[in-house]
């Protein structure tokens, strides 16, 4: 198991420094910030003190150098806005991202597993059209105008639910119902695929020769040898969901990394927007280390196969 791990986090590597160069590039491409910060009569001077001030007139390796090195020290500099520390800042919104992520994948599973075993158990009945009617449709909606139309008809016109923030629990429901419905969609459709084989395989047919009862076969036999796949589909979705939260979060105004990102882009903040994203790329890449390691020890033969 340990060579495993250790061989899946070299792997990891890469992607994770090539995330470093790409995010120090494209931030600097938002512009100047010192046509930003600075009034459209400041002085020569004046842009020259500012640029100094925050290593912008150094040439762009030697900001890159400085850039990683502060990586290495875990110094991530300050925010041009507020002069904070940047990694503060990310570290202080990640934790509503991760609450908002966590608590849609585990409603998404709940809700996926009951509605995929229930079509599984009855194919071509009504709840299986209903499964493959939920997984085409969250195919076909975005997400931004799911998002928009929930906050025209249940905060506009019926006036239910709140349009931002994060003040009581029904600040909750529209970007949870956001950020759910493409998960709910793709998982139903992967327990419902897996359980069909499960339900058809020898082992349950043995099982319910012994008496075993429905609930029994589902719960205890089928879905536990179908829990697999299941699980690497549930990972990647919750790396989506750390990722699509960035628009969920600008539209309801959610105070997490996401909208850190797009106020850190607005306001050419590099330091915030690169701790921010590295926080992101650190964060998904220790997510897939746990799905590997999961599904290392649910199937011995992924772990066998990459320690060849």
């Amino acid at each position: 198991m340990f060579t495993f791990l250790r061989r899946r986090m070299y792997t990891s590597l890469i992607p994770l420094i090539i995330v470093l160069f790409g995010v120090f590039f494209m931030a600097r491409l938002t512009g100047d910030p010192t046509n930003l910060y600075l009034p459209v009569s400041a002085t020569p001077d004046q842009r020259a003190e500012f640029a100094a001030a925050h290593g912008l007139d150094k040439p762009i390796w030697q900001q890159m150098f400085d850039y990683f090195s502060g990586v290495i020290h875990l110094d991530f500099g300050e925010s041009l806005k507020t002069g904070q520390e940047a990694a503060g800042m990310a570290l202080k919104a990640f934790p509503a991202t991760l609450q908002l992520a966590f608590v849609t994948l585990l409603l998404s599973i709940i809700a996926s597993v009951i509605i995929g075993c229930w079509a599984a158990y009855r194919p071509n009945s009504l709840a299986d059209r209903f499964s493959s009617l939920l997984s085409m449709t969250a195919a076909s909606v975005p997400d931004f105008w799911f998002a928009i139309t929930g906050i025209w008809i249940f905060a506009v016109v019926l006036g239910w639910l709140p349009t931002s923030g994060t003040g009581g629990v029904l600040a909750w429901v529209l970007p949870i119902a956001t950020l759910m419905i493409r998960p709910l969609g793709v998982l139903t459709q992967v327990v419902r695929g897996a359980m069909v084989s499960a339900l058809s395989a020898p082992y349950v047919k043995v099982a319910r020769s012994k008496g075993a009862g429905d609930l029994r076969v589902v719960s205890h036999h089928a879905l536990r040898n179908a829990a697999a796949p299941a699980l690497t589909v549930a990972g990647d979705l919750a790396v989506g969901l750390i990722n699509g939260a960035v628009v969920v979060e600008a539209i309801f105004g959610w105070p997490g990394i996401g909208k850190l990102m797009i106020d850190s882009i607005l306001q050419r903040d590099f330091a915030v927007l690169q701790a921010a994203v590295l926080l992101t790329a650190v964060s998904i890449f220790i997510l897939n280390i746990v799905i590997d390691a999961g599904l290392a020890l649910l199937d011995p033969r992924v772990r066998d196969k990459a320690t060849v």
